[in-house]
This record gives structure tokens, sequence and C-alpha cells, in this order.
């Protein structure tokens, strides 16, 4: 069975971090173009990261700085590590590999 299952979402303070993982089994993630999306209440689904199979990162200007979207081949699984985090930063992160494959989201929320 082919499928990405995130985890690592939770509760944090402004200021903290959290890093998700987008793990993939049945298929290799080395093939893929990678992204994290986000959507919060009430709002469309907005790119937060990206990683191509060569190893070019691109990140969303509100995150550029805080963020960083790295690979592990040998384990198959993609992470954000996600620092300074700010309520604005609260919402749903998806993974995205290719144009089929979509995990079922986790949440994050950053509140005091």
């Amino acid at each position: 069975q082919t499928q990405l299952v995130e985890s690592g979402g939770g509760l944090v303070q402004p200021g903290g971090s959290l890093r998700l993982s987008c793990a993939a089994s049945g298929f290799s993630l080395g093939y893929y173009d990678i992204s994290w999306l986000r959507q919060a209440p009430g709002k469309q689904r907005d790119l937060v990261a990206s990683i191509r199979s060569s190893g070019w990162t691109n990140y969303a200007d509100s995150v550029k700085g805080r963020f960083t979207i790295s690979r592990d081949s040998a384990k198959n699984t993609v992470y954000l590590q996600m620092n300074s985090l700010k309520a604005e930063d609260t919402a749903v992160y998806y993974c995205n590999a290719g144009p089929n494959y979509w995990g079922q989201g986790t949440q994050v929320t950053v509140s005091s």
C-alpha cells in the first residue's frame, strides 16, 4: 500500500519548535519533489516549503529563516523543522509527493 504519513504536530508556545515528519511507504520519496503545505481554518492551502529530488529547496517568504525542509533517503522520510513558531503558523500541515500522494495532515497549534 502506497501512502504518506505525517507526524510530529502538536501544541507549542510562541517561539517554540516542532519537527514534522513525512514518511512514505510503498514507494521511494527520492524520485519525487516533496512539498509541505498548510491550511488554516477558513483559508486556502498554501505552500510552505519544497525540496526537489536534486536537493534544491524553496520556502514561502513567511517561513524563510525559521523553517528547514530536509530528506533522509535511508528512512524514506522528509522533515520540516520549524523554529521560532508564531501564532500565525497554526494550521493543518500536509505532505505532498508528486501529483498523486498526499498525507492525512497533522495539526500544529501555536498558542500560549
